[in-house]
């Protein structure tokens, strides 16, 4: 009898190692990070320097599979229906948490960490005549539907700050829509858009080079990357804000060992001084979080944006 109740135990106990085994031999072939964005835009950029790090940190080639398009529906769907091993993980942004009709709820991800955070910035083409978030306000109620905006598609960010600054402020812009950030900064630079609601890292060197003007980031406190540029607080539209955060995930039901292999790895590479240097130098604020906290994250980012889209009386589609 006392066998009998000790092998079920035994048995027991080595099915509760079987998870930690796995996730010492992971990764035992390459991983692929999914980016649902265009080569060349802020959430690209930090993901290949994350994936080159940790590709080194895991002993396996990270491989970069850029799949954009419906403003990172397309490629985030990917990620939700791909086996959940650990060898498929996603970047994904703020604009992850809007409502919209994307086929895939945040319950299909299971959260590994933030990288770091950006604000929108509202940019302009230096032929415009506005120097100022207040003057493009003044613009856009004087000739209603005259200025137009670019930002990747819904559900990201950027365009629901367009959307929200429009609600706030009272105006009327034309929305025009790209497949990603790098897209729409080569269009600001071109003047074939008059203003976009850009992430710092892409537009960066041509923001410093004069090709574009920065009026005002949406974040409680100004960009180290943009010192001289005022919140929109300063400029005039107070609590207008949308930060952006970059992280990974993975498909749910992933192996919590893997996540917190992954996630150990992650906080180490970025704390780092180069990485944080390089993060600094793009636009960004380093912010490691542990699996937990960008859980805790997400929840509170969907309440607060749901919140405010029906406040609002937005559609995001």
């Amino acid at each position: 009898m006392r066998a009998a109740r000790v092998i079920p135990a035994i048995v027991a106990a080595l099915l509760l190692l079987l998870p930690a085994a796995r996730a010492e031999d992971y990764p035992s072939r390459p991983v692929t990070l999914i980016v649902p964005f265009p080569p060349g835009g802020g959430v690209d950029t930090i993901a290949r320097v994350m994936a080159a790090k940790l590709s080194v940190a895991l002993g396996q080639q990270i491989v970069i599979e850029n799949r954009p398009g419906a403003g990172s529906v397309i490629g985030t769907r990917a990620a939700a229906k791909a086996p959940a091993d650990g060898y498929t993980l996603v970047m994904l942004t703020t604009g992850f948490t809007l409502p919209a009709n994307t086929g895939y709820e945040t319950r299909d991800f299971a959260p590994i960490g933030t990288i770091s955070s950006t604000p929108i910035a509202i940019m302009s083409h230096p032929s415009l005549p506005a120097n100022s978030l207040s003057d493009v306000i003044a613009m856009a109620k004087k000739d209603p539907g005259k200025l137009s905006a670019g930002s990747p598609p819904p559900p990201t960010l950027n365009y629901f700050a367009i959307e929200l600054m429009k609600a706030m402020a009272g105006i009327d812009i034309t929305t025009v829509t790209y497949k990603g950030t790098g897209p729409l900064t080569n269009d600001l630079v071109g003047g074939h858009v008059t203003l976009a609601f850009n992430t710092i890292a892409p537009a960066l060197g041509n923001i410093q080079g004069g090709k574009i003007r920065a009026i005002a980031v949406a974040s409680p406190k100004r960009s180290a990357a943009l010192p001289d540029v005022p919140t929109a607080a300063e400029a005039g539209l107070p609590g207008f804000e949308a930060v952006l955060y970059y992280a990974i995930a993975a498909p749910a039901g992933t192996p919590r060992p893997i996540i917190e292999r992954i996630n150990k790895e992650m906080r180490a590479i970025i704390t780092s001084d180069e990485v944080t240097k390089r993060i600094v130098s793009d636009g960004g604020d380093p912010a490691p979080s542990t699996p937990d906290e960008y859980a805790a994250m997400i929840e509170r980012d969907e309440a607060k944006w749901a919140g405010l889209i029906k406040t609002l009386g937005l559609v995001i589609n």
